[in-house]
């Protein structure tokens, strides 16, 4: 009977264990609305083939994501660079560690604006998200443009700063004449008709904006072997997007957006914003100088990209599954 007692303890306790060892296989995960970070968001579904389980939670803008990571909610987040580079310089203890999307970026009219290049922009009012890579890429081509902006009237240009969801909205109204917007609701603008795209704004020093996958220090250096399992699975993840587009599309539109998107929108979308795995020093430096060229994010110390770009996770990973 003794022995019996003594097995079933042992049973329990084994279970017990386990189910510890579970627990601390968890990976929490911020990420964004957007067709591009469509990949990121479908981590968690194949996250128990990597042997981990991923908790996504969906935030409104990079910035929120930062201050989630700040709080010490968040192992790992996907973001614009310029969310990261300001999170880092406000102490954010981060990591870059991959990119997951390149571009992703349009400057849209309104049909009836007469707006065909940026210097068309002079007497117009420009709806923009605060913070985000648009403003950054916006301010580097009204400075290359010549234009002056503010958020108050009197300048050449009027910056009108409202959120992703309501600058469509706010174009339609016609409360704005141009927006700087990401994909696919940029696409959505131009496919319904109320939009038409005046450029995709990658002649600045940046070319195409790359989206940064983040990682807190202690997440990376103190639970290294979870921090494997997880980049092995955002490879993963993102290889199937790249090599199954039927997979990638269904996804977003069924899962992300929940029908709210068509095909075309997401062609369109993900044609200007493709998936892709690799970030540089170099670009993260590269984004850090306009940001601090154009005064967007105010940064007082800004972070030295080389100090902070760590994709040795991601080397690892793209090796093991043969991944060039």
């Amino acid at each position: 009977m003794k022995a019996i007692v003594f097995r079933k303890t042992l049973v329990l306790a084994a279970l017990l264990a386990a189910g510890g060892a579970q627990a601390q296989d968890v990976v929490r995960l911020g990420n964004l609305k957007f067709a591009h970070y469509g990949a990121v968001s479908y981590i968690k579904e194949i996250a128990p083939k990597c042997g981990i389980k991923v908790e996504e939670r969906v935030f409104a803008k990079g910035l929120d994501v930062m201050q989630a990571i700040i709080a010490g909610e968040l192992d790992v987040g996907a973001t614009a660079s310029e969310a990261a580079i300001s999170g880092r310089a406000s102490g954010a203890p981060i990591y870059v560690v991959a990119g997951f999307a390149k571009g992703g970026v349009r400057l849209v009219a309104r049909p009836d604006a007469n707006v065909k290049s940026v210097k068309d922009l002079k007497g117009k009012k420009v709806g923009v998200t605060r913070g985000g890579i648009q403003e950054v890429l916006l301010m580097a081509e009204l400075q290359k443009a010549g234009l002056s902006a503010d958020s108050a009237p009197g300048k050449d240009v009027q910056i009108i700063y409202l959120a992703y969801a309501d600058l469509n909205q706010a174009l339609l109204g016609k409360n704005i004449d141009v927006m700087m917007q990401s994909e696919p609701q940029s696409s959505q603008a131009i496919n319904k008709g109320y939009g038409v795209e005046v450029m995709k704004p990658y002649d600045t020093p940046i070319g195409e904006p790359i989206r940064t996958m983040v990682m807190t220090e202690k997440f990376h250096d103190t639970k290294h072997a979870v921090a494997e399992k997880f980049m092995r699975c955002f490879v993963m993840a993102t290889s199937a997007f790249i090599r199954d587009r039927a997979l990638a599309e269904k996804y977003v539109r069924d899962v992300v957006f929940k029908g709210q998107i068509t095909k075309d929108d997401f062609d369109d979308a993900i044609s200007n914003s493709p998936y892709t795995y690799d970030i540089t020093p170099e670009h993260i430096q590269i984004t850090t100088d306009l940001m601090v060229k154009t005064g967007v994010g105010r940064m007082s110390k800004p972070p030295v990209a080389k100090q902070w770009v760590k994709t040795d996770l991601l080397d690892e990973a793209k090796k093991s599954l043969n991944i060039k």
